[in-house]
């Protein structure tokens, strides 16, 4: 009986140990968002402005060192640009270059490490952060609205057909963490996001255009609390 007592005192304490390596949050992440746009020269696409995106959500650190941290969350974020491509009009047969300003809004799964320096004042550490997200779209405009009307073709599409049903990013980021008491910390950093999957699900298929590739890029400021 006195092994047994001992033995759930064990395994109670390792699961208040392990409770406490995790640290949850939430975060609001303005950015800095465009398109990388390729094809060949017969319609020439490329990248022709970012602009503004916001998100946030839940993020959650469970750490297994002292200096180390297994980060994930669950976020809400706006990604997109303006791109440029030739065509031929419809209705003229004419060439015209198209500018189609395209935002998405994706959920986003991080899967990255973050690193932590010790205090280099007081209460304060640098934190590094590497690894990757997944992220599905829920939502897509196109010079602000859920349809558009392809100036190629005559013919109006969701938006959301221009966009493949899933991306991912690598992820790199930096920044400084500050403990204001037993368990409440604020974070603020700056992290880089590089699409990595073609999310052109449009101009290949449905329009039979060559070697285009289109892939997310975003810059934002990272800003948090964490309980």
């Amino acid at each position: 009986m006195k092994k047994i007592l001992l033995a759930a005192l064990a395994f109670a304490a390792t699961i208040g140990t392990a409770s406490a390596q995790v640290e949850i949050g939430l975060k609001v992440s303005p950015s800095i968002t465009s398109l990388r746009a390729e094809s060949t020269s017969a319609n020439a696409f490329k990248s022709d402005g970012s602009q503004l995106g916001f998100g946030g959500g839940l993020v959650v650190d469970y750490f297994f060192g002292e200096n180390y941290a297994f980060s994930t969350g669950l976020l809400l974020t706006g990604k997109g640009g303006t791109i440029t491509y030739n065509d031929i009009n419809n209705g003229s047969n004419t060439p015209v270059v198209v500018k189609p300003k395209i935002g998405i809004q994706y959920l986003e799964l991080p899967v990255t490490v973050k690193l932590f320096t010790n205090e280099i004042a007081s209460a304060t550490r640098l934190y590094f952060q590497v690894g990757g997200s997944l992220n599905v779209p829920i939502g897509t405009r196109i010079n602000g609205s859920k349809f558009y009307t392809d100036p190629g073709t005559g013919t109006e599409v969701k938006a959301g057909d221009y966009v493949y049903f899933i991306d991912a990013d690598a992820l790199v980021g930096a920044g400084v963490e500050y403990q204001m008491g037993k368990s409440t910390k604020l974070f603020a950093g700056l992290s880089y996001h590089r699409g990595l999957v073609d999310i052109d699900h449009y101009f290949e298929s449905k329009r039979g255009f060559k070697d285009v590739t289109i892939k997310n890029s975003s810059v934002a400021l990272d800003l948090g609390i964490k309980f």
